[in-house]
Order: C-alpha cells, then structure tokens, then sequence
C-alpha cells in the first residue's frame, strides 16, 4: 500500500519556490517608487526655486523701469500705477543711450561675422586636415583660452595705440575678434570632426574646390554650431566692459556697457533712478530677444556631437 511523502516541518515544498522568489523580487519595488518620487520633487523643486532666482530680479527691473522715483523707493514690490514711457525716452535721447547703443551695434554686428568667418575656416582646417604643427596650432588656441585679458591689457593699449587704432570702432572690432577666436575655434574644431566626411569626399571628386567645398557644403551642415558660438559670442562681446573702457576712452564712441556706467554715474547723482533702470532694461533686452529667438538652435549646436 503506497502512502504519500509528507514534507519534513520547517521546509518549503519544491512547488512554492516560485512563488516565494517573485515575491522577494517584488518587494523592493514600492520603497524604489518612494525614492524616485522623493528625487523628482527634489530636483523639479531646486529648478523652480532656480527659475525663480533668475526669473524675478529681471521683472522687478522692468517693472521699476516703467515707475517714477517716488514709486520706486516707497514700494518697490507694488505694480506700477501707470507706465512711465517717459523713463524711456529721458534714457534715450537724454542719456545718449542711442548713441551708444548704435556703437554697441556695429561693433558687436562687425566682431561677430568676423569672428564666425575666421573661426570656422580656421576650426575646419585644423580639424580636417593634418598637416605638421596641426595639434601645436590648435593647443595655441586653447591657450588663449586661459590666458586672463587683464594680462594683456596694457601691451594691448600700446599696440593698438602704435597701429593708430585707439578710439575706433574698427580697432575695437579687431580687438573683438582676436578675443574671441579661441573659444570659438576650440568650439567649431570638436563640432566640425562630428560631420561626416563622405559628404567632403564626394564633392571633391565632382570637382569642386576646397573653398566651394567649405562654404557650400561643410559650412551650412555647421549651421548649429555656428548658431551656437555665435550666441556665446554675442553675450560676451555685448557684455564686454573691459576692452572699451581701456581701448576706447571717446565719449562719442562709448558702447552700451559704458553707456550705463556713465548713466549710474549722472543720474545717480541726480536721483533719477527710473531712467537709470530703463536703460538698463534697454541693454538687457537684446541679449533675451537672441536667446528666446535661438534657443532651440543653441541646445542642438550643444548636443549635436554626443548625438552623432
């Protein structure tokens, strides 16, 4: 007579083994939920109080743009009663901030394509070329990279005062251009070796020469590099306080940076703090409207190299 195997006390039956592992891999899972909810609130929140750091002080300057003195310093938190359109063109005409916003223009504008032009022929050559003394070329640039522009601040006066370019909007552009190269050449050399080059090859044996072969075919596929650099570009020459003040001391070629110096400075002293405000909103605007019209041109430029 058969009889059935009873299971020894304290042991599992062969059967139930699955059951009790599917259980053990799932029971980590809620405390994992947990602590990737707890880090996404972390993180949206840091974002958020960062949003609301950059965000808040550039309203708060355009709102206090648009009140008078009175308004500003009795409630500077409160939305202005009416808009003072008035601060703007006291700032404008009265502080010369035409002027110095039309010199800010054509020295920026002429800095910018040159530095776009020369950079991306120099960044395609030493990426697409090898040639003896390529690499010591393209470390030079990087050099000038961390080389400090206070340094060259007084050498460069006396070169740029000898080349009888001191006080001129076309000394400033050249001055412009060399500050900005090396950055943009260390930028547009890692963006240019991402392209593909049976694009090049197939060009070349159509015929065409290495200078239709850049201009007409290499260089529109950099396009988001070149939007990208030449953002960066844009903020730092618009910026840039150091180089006019020293190279260009000529009240009626001053550029917007020491434009607002000058306006801090008179109208401070007169208490009219609404115009000081407005034309400070007047040299931010430019640089905001070329980041919101192009931000999407800048993330790709930044992000096409890992991409590809």
């Amino acid at each position: 007579m058969k009889t059935t195997e009873s299971t020894p006390a304290g042991t599992v039956p062969q059967h139930s083994a699955g059951p009790v592992r599917k259980e053990n891999r799932t029971a980590g899972r809620p405390a994992e939920k947990k602590e990737g909810r707890a880090l996404n609130v972390f993180s949206h929140g840091m974002l958020v109080l960062w949003a609301f750091m950059v965000v808040m002080p550039l309203l708060w300057a355009v709102m206090t743009s648009f009140k008078d003195d009175n308004a500003i310093f009795s409630s500077p938190w409160s939305l202005p009663d009416k808009l003072h359109f008035d601060n703007w063109a006291r700032a404008w005409t009265d502080a010369n901030m035409s002027d110095y916003f039309l010199n800010t223009i054509l020295v920026v504008g002429g800095s910018l394509i040159g530095t776009l032009v020369l950079g991306s022929m120099a960044a395609y050559v030493l990426a697409r070329f090898d040639f003896p003394g390529n690499r010591f070329i393209y470390f030079l640039f990087i050099g000038g990279m961390s080389f400090p522009i206070m340094l060259a601040l007084v050498p460069l006066f006396y070169v740029v005062n000898n080349m009888g370019l001191l006080n001129t909007i076309h000394g400033l552009i050249l001055v412009y251009i060399a500050y900005s190269l090396p950055f943009t050449v260390f930028f547009l050399t890692a963006f240019f070796r991402t392209l593909p080059t049976s694009v090049a090859e197939a060009a070349f044996v159509d015929g065409a020469s290495h200078t239709r072969t850049f201009f007409q075919i290499m260089l529109p596929m950099a396009k988001p590099g070149l939007i990208s650099v030449g953002i960066f570009n844009f903020l730092g020459q618009w910026n840039q306080y150091m180089l006019p003040t020293v190279l260009n001391t000529d009240p009626d070629k001053r550029v917007l940076t020491q434009g607002l110096v000058q306006l801090a400075a008179s109208q401070g002293y007169k208490g009219d703090w609404s115009g000081l405000f407005a034309g400070l909103v007047m040299a931010m605007l430019p640089v905001l409207a070329a980041y919101i019209i192009f931000q999407r041109q800048v993330v790709a430029g930044l992000t096409a190299g890992a991409l590809k």
